[in-house]
């Protein structure tokens, strides 16, 4: 490469960088806010927290990385712009259609990484992600028996509490209420231990020295039962519920499958790397400032165009999920527009303005 191509190159890798980066925070402080909520509300162990956040951010990368691609471009070609450089550039001859080789050169390593986040990580972060959350609920459902705190577990048939806890774990002046079908169960025990079983698939109460009260509300018959010993068996439903969701199949599976959900799926995976080459053609033309225009003038139509790109796009993806849309035409139609748009703005400008002398 040249040293104006090594410059340039330089200048707009620096640029996407930093605008990806700084989007990435914005985005991940949002997400550390919902996922804090959402394991206040539903119990999530602590230990998982850093790994869903990670795994997030890796789904949140796909989207990133085409929208810093344009925004850093056009951030440093507007610099060029402003600070006159990019007048000196052509006044040697060398229009912007030359900074196509180093942009180029920046565009193709952006879009092989993008690629393989997209193709292989984020379906596996998305997968890996929903097993998390699923194991975090499903450990939840009976969590951890806290002294002076009430927990329901068993999909909330069932209360218990302690009055106080040894360091050893054992629990003092334990009430425990189970309900099944019409009768209510309710003892109290002196002591307890909490045994977890089969991998956490099985956790176990077991009581000494209590009474178990037996019966059904309206009817004057109660029986009670004293025991030394007594065991309540609690097994956690399944680690996994309900059909697998189309974020974390394959590629190739959803290739192969002809259904809308599977091919709108594959559809907007294929159209975010092909998103970053289309982009990156548009953003050279779109930097082009005006004499006085200040550097960031251009930034506001950027991020319009890349809003209502990526909203057709998604708009499109849907209506394939629907069937409005046939996945023959599918979301190609939308690049095709955008494809239209670089075309039209490089074509608006002289060839030996644009070309390199």
């Amino acid at each position: 490469m040249s040293t104006l191509d090594r410059y340039v190159l330089r200048e707009v890798a620096q640029a996407w960088f930093a605008v990806t980066g700084v989007l990435l925070v914005i985005l991940v402080s949002n997400e550390l806010a919902q996922i804090l909520g959402q394991a206040a509300e539903r119990g999530y162990p602590r230990a998982v927290l850093l790994e869903l956040i990670w795994l997030t951010s890796v789904q949140n990368l796909t989207v990133l990385v085409p929208v810093g691609l344009l925004i850093g471009i056009v951030l440093a070609l507007g610099r060029l712009y402003h600070e006159s450089e990019m007048a000196a550039i052509r006044a040697c001859g060398i229009g912007p259609g030359r900074l196509l080789r180093p942009i180029g050169i920046l565009t193709v390593v952006v879009t092989a990484i993008l690629a393989w986040t997209v193709l292989i990580a984020a379906p596996a972060a998305f997968g890996r992600a929903e097993g998390i959350k699923r194991e975090a609920l499903r450990t939840a459902e009976f969590g951890l028996l806290e002294p002076g705190k009430f927990h329901t577990f068993a999909g909330g048939s069932a209360v218990f509490y302690a009055e106080s806890a040894d360091p050893d774990g054992t629990l003092h002046r334990v009430f425990l209420q189970r309900r099944a079908a019409d009768t209510i169960e309710v003892v109290l025990a002196d002591r307890a231990k909490h045994l977890v079983e089969e991998d956490g698939a099985l956790h176990v109460l077991v009581l000494y020295d209590g009474s178990r009260y037996e019966g059904s509300p309206g009817m004057p018959v109660l029986r009670r039962v004293r025991f030394q010993e007594h065991g309540v068996p609690v097994r956690l439903g399944a680690g996994s519920s309900g059909p697998l969701r189309v974020e974390t199949r394959p590629t190739l599976d959803l290739w192969r499958d002809p259904s809308a959900e599977a091919q709108a799926e594959f559809q907007w995976r294929v159209s975010l790397p092909l998103m970053a080459v289309i982009v990156a053609l548009l953003a050279v033309p779109l930097s082009e400032l005006r004499p006085r225009q200040g550097r960031y003038g251009r930034i506001g139509v950027v991020i319009l165009v890349f809003f209502i790109y990526v909203n057709v796009l998604s708009a499109a993806r849907t209506w394939i999920e629907k069937g409005w849309l046939s996945p023959a035409i599918g979301v190609w139609w939308t690049h095709a527009l955008v494809l239209a748009l670089a075309a039209y703005l490089w074509l608006r400008h002289s060839p030996p303005r644009w070309g390199s002398a």
